[in-house]
């Protein structure tokens, strides 16, 4: 009953509180970088708040993803794993999320969806695969999500310096994610699961940009 207790908690957390970065895992990139919006246009701040919305669901997703693998898997190591991962990941949501405030603009309407998804995957992934496909799942997942905010640096207007300074701890958090995944036995997963995920992917980023 107390993992369930605890995945309730986190799913409440997730989407209704203020989310607040750890000051015990690092520097809050919004808090230290200087503020330069004076020097974006209208139209910038829109393209970045949209970009940092999607990044925002992205963490709504990993907050998701490992809840649910925590509460599928049986192993206290690996349970201790998806925690420590899940503080990364929450550190991103309170960083995108401020930024989005920042900029004057709104989180997914539609997050509640994109985690109880999420959730639905994750948990199926542990208690249908087992813990190795539940270590390769994260690993895939988070070799995709750095493949996708490596795409967002590029898209990020040149003077929003925070938002590209969130973007770019967020990737070396995520491929560290990955690499941990695959030290603890991640399976690869087959090809045609890879390109589901990309697929779902594609649809959350494509919509969450705007709604």
């Amino acid at each position: 009953m107390d993992p369930l207790l605890t995945s309730i908690d986190n799913a409440l957390r997730t989407l209704f509180s203020k989310p607040l970065a750890s000051k015990s895992l690092k520097h809050n990139p919004v808090q230290t970088k200087e503020e330069h919006e004076k020097g974006l246009t209208q139209a910038e701040k829109r393209l970045s708040g949209a970009l940092m919305r999607v990044n925002h669901v992205g963490e709504v997703c990993a907050q998701a993803l490992y809840a649910s693998q925590g509460l599928a898997t049986s192993n206290k190591a690996l349970k201790t794993i998806f925690s420590d991962a899940s503080k990364d990941e929450f550190d991103h949501l309170a960083w995108t999320e401020g930024r989005l405030d920042e900029l004057k603009d709104h989180k997914s309407y539609l997050n509640p969806l994109w985690y109880v998804g999420a959730f639905g995957i994750g948990y199926l992934a542990g208690k249908l695969g087992g813990d190795k496909i539940s270590l390769g799942f994260v690993a895939e997942t988070e070799r995709q999500v750095s493949e996708h905010l490596r795409s967002h640096l590029s898209q990020l207007p040149a003077g929003d310096t925070k938002s590209r300074e969130i973007v770019k701890q967020m990737i070396v958090d995520e491929e560290g994610h990955a690499k941990l995944a695959e030290s603890k036995g991640a399976q690869e997963l087959p090809p045609p699961l890879k390109l589901l995920m990309r697929a779902a992917g594609k649809v959350m980023t494509t919509t969450a940009h705007y709604i």
